[in-house]
């Protein structure tokens, strides 16, 4: 599969080219556009138990759509439900995804949740991580725009729980309230943090979508029925 990201950073659309009878798996309602002759089916991957798991747990779509291009090749666009940049993400073996940021990838790829440790439960990104294993590659979204943080050995970064996208098997975090005591949360605005230590990646995004839907809450017109 080759992936060409275009309309970065503001509106990014994956188109993924694929050889004869080469399949794509996507996050439901991602597909936007695809070549003539390619097939399109949605499905449970894994079984209802997996699917559940995926949605309830992960915050993914219950059902997984996966396209087949025809004998001669085709490709797929892809595109995220928010307006921000895209990016191809090199599995070799596994990589960590926050909820939401998962959008396609290679059959090769298999796609589960992780339980991140009671530590992390309390996280803006909740205690439960999308884990994609194998060899190949995965289309990631992000809100805004992305940055991209290389962490050597022992070296730390603390990020705001809503602007992670992604993170190398390698890197280990923890999940902490940014401010000490209830008064300084509430005065700091901000909720809860996590705290990376490399050797590693770490993949952030410049906006944060759970800041979206709070302020969306509080404008509009049934927020103050």
């Amino acid at each position: 599969m080759n992936v060409e990201i275009r309309h970065s950073p503001s509106f990014a659309i994956a188109r993924c080219t694929l050889a004869g009878g080469e399949q794509l798996k996507a996050e439901s309602g991602a597909m936007s556009a695809t070549s003539a002759g390619v097939e399109i089916e949605a499905k449970m991957q894994g079984g209802l138990m997996k699917g559940l798991k995926r949605s309830v747990l992960g915050g993914e779509s219950l059902f997984m759509t996966t396209l087949t291009a025809p004998s001669q090749g085709g490709w797929v666009d892809v595109a995220a439900r928010l307006p921000g940049d895209l990016i191809t993400l090199p599995v070799n073996g596994a990589v960590n995804l926050t909820r939401g940021s998962y959008l396609a990838s290679e059959a090769s790829i298999e796609i589960d949740t992780k339980w991140g440790g009671f530590k992390n439960v309390f996280g803006g990104e909740g205690g439960f991580l999308i884990h994609a294993t194998g060899q190949g590659q995965v289309v990631a979204s992000c809100y805004g725009a992305l940055d991209q943080v290389q962490l050597g050995a022992g070296e730390s970064i603390v990020i705001d729980s809503g602007h992670v996208v992604a993170f190398d098997p390698s890197v280990t975090f923890t999940t902490r309230k940014a401010s000490s005591g209830i008064m300084n949360t509430l005065k700091s605005g901000e909720g809860f943090v996590m705290e990376f230590t490399g050797p590693g990646l770490v993949y952030t995004q410049t906006r944060n979508p759970d800041a979206l839907v709070a302020w969306l809450t509080e404008v509009l017109p049934f927020s103050r029925a």
